[in-house]
């Protein structure tokens, strides 16, 4: 019997040319879905006749009642080894194996710096004025050396933000309600005694926290006040760190100089989101896992964990 298997999620419609999925041929009949689902009764009908799905990352959540919708569903692969937006107790009720993939830490520190350094020296604004024939320099950069690069969390992301921090003369500084001093030590970087400290004093500020209870809305209106007016907010982790509403209030009266945004309370962000629109914002699709190198591992490693599914043996199971 042939198994099916749908690919979820694949806006750059790349999946099947970033792993050979030839071993399945034959045994698994892959089928490719591009756009995002707008309600869970579209995920249903789309893949409700599916054994296998493979999901990229939390584009597509499975929450126990998405869960009990798909009775035929055997294996669900995330890419990623950490999925919040599948309720992995709800999975095992129904007797679905949830499995993973290996991803790389680099792209999102990347596409951090890629953030940081387009809102320091205005790139899409002064790009923007050259393609249209605007002016010619029409603003004035922000610097880097001798500024303070604030970080919330200092794990593997936020460590190699700090380096890249340190090699452009910044002042590092870390926090987080677990970080201690010791751990500061060993990456180089000062600690901020408190999450006010670091807010006050620092020009940039990135995020690079996990999501959870503890986190979130961890920086809400009376945070961003904190902020200078001359600072700039980077988030390339999860938008609810950040209360969404206060965000936007805070850009819209210029109480922080702008955002670097990767990551939306609603993804896709809805074509009339002010977050699109704000000059003072830079804004991407959420691009900072979006690279060759950890695609080709996601859906190689996909086709492995089938297979193994498939002779009785999980590959990288999430319990």
């Amino acid at each position: 019997m042939t198994e099916r298997c749908a690919v979820l999620d694949d806006y750059q419609g790349v999946a099947l040319s970033m792993a050979d999925w030839s071993p399945l041929d034959g045994t698994v009949d892959v089928r490719i879905l591009r756009r995002p689902f707008g309600s869970e009764d579209e995920v249903v009908e789309a893949i409700g006749d599916c054994e296998i799905v493979v999901a990229m990352r939390e584009r597509t959540p499975f929450p126990a009642s998405l869960l009990a919708r798909l009775p035929r569903l055997r294996l669900l692969i995330t890419s990623g080894m950490r999925n919040a937006a599948i309720d992995l107790a709800a999975a095992t009720r129904h007797g679905v194996t949830v499995c993973g993939t290996a991803s790389n830490t680099e792209p999102p520190v990347e596409l951090t710096w890629a953030l940081i350094l387009g809102l320091a020296r205005n790139v899409a604004t002064e790009s923007a004025a050259m393609r249209a024939g605007g002016p010619w320099q029409s603003t004035v950069g922000a610097d880097l050396h001798g500024r303070r690069l604030g970080l919330l969390g200092l794990g593997k992301t936020g460590t190699r933000v700090a380096r890249v921090g340190q090699a452009f003369g910044m002042d590092v500084v870390a926090w987080s309600q677990n970080l201690t001093a010791e751990r500061a030590a060993e990456a180089g970087v000062g600690i901020a005694a408190t999450k006010e400290e670091l807010l006050e004093t620092s020009d940039f500020v990135s995020v690079h926290l996990v999501l959870g209870d503890r986190t979130r809305g961890l920086l809400g209106a009376p945070e961003l006040r904190r902020m200078r007016p001359t600072a700039y907010l980077v988030n390339t982790s999860r938008a609810a760190i950040v209360d969404q509403p206060a965000l936007l209030d805070a850009l819209r009266e210029g109480r922080i100089a702008g955002a670097g945004l990767d990551v939306f309370d609603q993804e896709p962000l809805p074509a009339d989101h002010p977050l699109r629109t704000l000059p003072n914002v830079l804004a991407l699709p959420h691009l900072g896992y979006v690279t060759r190198r950890n695609y080709e591992g996601y859906f190689q490693q996909a086709v492995e964990n089938i297979l193994g599914f498939l002779e009785g043996k999980a590959v990288r199971e999430l319990t």
